[in-house]
């Protein structure tokens, strides 16, 4: 068996020398050491990179690590505080402006507009058998649920249900109602 060799290339041989334990508890506790590092992160990469990161800092702290039952705690507290770090050097993208930018979007309806449809919706409401109107009404005007609507009628679940979705359908059928679809 020939002696290891000497010089600079075993200076490092002690750092080293415990490898193949800490392989074994990178192989055993990998996947539950990811999902903590998912947890932190919103995308499954940077939760990779900040796992390598912690066990990185893990390796390099083997030798000091005297209970080796606790490396699980050793490593999420690496991982919390390298997240941590990370979030405090993020670049902020936020600049001070004399004026605020107006929101682009869709423009606002018209009023005019708007009461047109509200009184055509109406009319079209006023349409449908009395029943079915007041059905229609607590449920969308008054938004009162199902079982609300069934309670302050006097009638069951069903027949609200059936009611609404035929004043719906002729709702739908209304022809001065076409334009808004």
């Amino acid at each position: 068996m020939t002696p290891p060799p000497s010089g600079p290339v075993c200076a490092g041989a002690s750092q080293y020398a415990s490898f193949p334990t800490f392989t074994s508890y990178v192989r055993a506790r990998g996947p539950v050491l990811l999902r903590t590092a998912r947890s932190l992160t919103a995308n499954p990469s940077d939760a990779e990179d900040l796992l390598q990161t912690a066990l990185a800092k893990t390796f390099m702290a083997w030798e000091r690590i005297e209970d080796h039952r606790a490396l699980d705690g050793y490593v999420r507290r690496a991982l919390l505080n390298t997240r941590t770090s990370q979030w405090r050097k993020r670049k902020v993208d936020e600049f001070v402006c004399e004026e605020l930018p107006e929101p682009v979007g869709l423009p606002e309806p018209d009023p005019a507009e708007r009461q047109v449809l509200h009184d055509a919706m109406w009319r079209a409401v006023l349409k449908l058998p009395e029943r079915q109107r007041q059905m229609v009404v607590l449920r969308y005007y008054e938004d009162l649920s199902e079982a609300q609507t069934a309670e302050v009628l006097g009638v069951s679940v069903g027949t609200v249900k059936s009611a609404v979705s035929r004043a719906l359908g002729k709702l739908r059928e209304d022809p001065e109602l076409t334009p808004v679809r």
